[in-house]
């Protein structure tokens, strides 16, 4: 019933598309007042309609989205650095020297002389002498001599001689010989080789072309609308006739704002224009090569070798023997001696003495005498004179020199991206539905507009 309740509606909206006069839908589509009478009658006997089950189908719209691969083009800057010489000017500044004359004054000095007579005092010493008596006691030295008797011991040493004996062992060495057997080892070499394998790298240069994005800037100009500006205009203003004052006046214009537009300006932009250039490029890879060569090695072994040599020893044997000697030993007596030596000794007797000694003394007088000196004194008196002197001054002179600048500008270049994205894709299909419909089946008539032909039924589909 659902299903044909949806046909019905259905079938009322196409008939109403069809003609947009038509009085009234169906199922309510519009409202039944316009219905005619013969779309209101009963259609069949509902209550008599035999159920019986019946399998139909309906159409099921699905959204399925698939993934799709696309490429995007990005574009990417490269910095590229370029040197370029530029041209400048530079100021050199030379310092030169110019001869200028001035005039100096110079003061000149000169010593003069003048006489002049003064008294001075002069002072006259006199030395004289006095005869001064005096007494001096004066030390007299003697040197006498007494004997003097002492007692010395003297020691007297002898020197006897007694016999000793005595037993020594005296030793005998005596040298024999044996015969060892020993080996030895004796070393041998022996030259043999090996195969050594060693890797070289050998350089191989291939070329591959290259696809390079590069371009030019194209300078391009256009014009540029001008802006829209407000501009306050008045009317023309008119005479009319003053009634009160008996004459013309002037009755000024209303103001009104109106849009102007200013001229166009030209403007002038650059544009990169893109380009694909394709270059061959030289590309050197490194092959490792496997080569074998022979590399001698030196193999010592040692060999024994049996000999038989004669090793000596000492056999050492003591043999005693007496025999007798002679000891010297040494006897001491002391025997005692008077000795007389003469002992000095001094004594000191005064004396006194009379002495006259001239003593010297000085006398001072003062006598005036009149003597003349010269004076010196200095006079000054200023001469110009007339010098040479060096005066720097600054010359400037421009040098053209050409610099190397580094200026980094950005390459612009495509890149193809690979992306992916969802589409949307509508499926249809059929899915079964259980329903229950009438034996005899109910005709459903649609209410038929002027010139327009009947709806068709809607039943089920089996």
């Amino acid at each position: 019933m659902r299903h044909q309740t949806l046909l019905m509606a259905a079938a009322g909206l196409l008939a109403l598309a069809v003609n947009s006069q038509a009085d009234a839908g169906y199922c309510g589509a519009a409202s039944y007042k316009c219905c005619p009478t013969a779309a209101c009658a009963p259609c069949g006997d509902y209550v008599a309609a035999k159920c019986c089950p019946t399998t139909c189908y309906q159409t099921v719209r699905e959204t399925v989205y698939d993934y799709q691969e696309y490429n995007v083009c990005r574009t990417v800057y490269d910095q590229c650095t370029e040197t370029t010489p530029v041209s400048c000017t530079r100021n050199v500044y030379e310092t030169c020297y110019r001869d200028e004359c001035y005039t100096v004054c110079k003061p000149v000095f000169q010593t003069c002389y003048k006489e002049v007579t003064c008294q001075i005092r002069k002072p006259v010493f006199q030395t004289c002498y006095r005869q001064v008596c005096c007494k001096v006691r004066k030390p007299v030295y003697q040197t006498c001599y007494r004997d003097v008797c002492y007692t010395v011991c003297k020691p007297v040493f002898n020197t006897c001689y007694r016999d000793v004996t005595c037993t020594i062992c005296k030793p005998i060495y005596e040298t024999h010989y044996r015969q060892v057997n020993c080996t030895t080892y004796r070393t041998e070499t022996e030259t043999k080789y090996r195969d050594v394998c060693y890797t070289v790298c050998k350089p191989v240069t291939e070329y591959k072309q290259v696809q390079e994005t590069c371009g030019e800037w194209v300078t391009t100009s256009k014009q540029v609308p001008g802006q829209m500006v407000e501009k306050c205009v008045c009317d023309p203003g008119t005479w009319e006739w003053d009634c009160s004052g008996c004459r013309m006046c002037y009755k000024p214009g209303c103001c009104r704002k109106v849009c102007e537009q200013l001229p166009p300006t030209t403007v002038c932009c650059r544009t990169w224009v893109p380009k694909c250039v394709t270059k061959t490029v030289a590309c050197t890879r490194m092959e490792r090569e496997v080569r074998h060569c022979q590399q001698p090695y030196t193999v010592c072994r040692r060999v024994p070798v049996c000999e038989t040599k004669n090793v000596p020893y000492t056999c050492v044997r003591f043999e005693k023997q007496c025999i007798t000697k002679q000891v010297p030993y040494v006897t001491c007596s002391m025997t005692r001696e008077t000795c007389t030596k003469r002992v000095p000794y001094t004594t000191c007797t005064w004396t006194e003495e009379c002495h006259t000694k001239q003593v010297p003394y000085t006398t001072c007088s003062w006598t005036t005498e009149c003597i003349t000196k010269r004076v010196p004194y200095t006079t000054c008196s200023m001469t110009q004179e007339t010098r040479t002197r060096k005066v720097p001054y600054t010359t400037c002179r421009q040098v053209c020199e050409t610099k190397m600048v580094t200026k980094t500008r950005c390459v612009p270049r495509q890149i193809v991206e690979k992306k992916t994205r969802c589409v949307p894709r509508t499926v249809c299909r059929r899915v079964p539905v259980q329903s229950a419909c009438a034996e005899v089946a109910p005709t459903c008539a649609a209410p038929v507009a002027v010139g327009a032909a009947p709806a068709a039924g809607c039943g089920c589909t089996r």
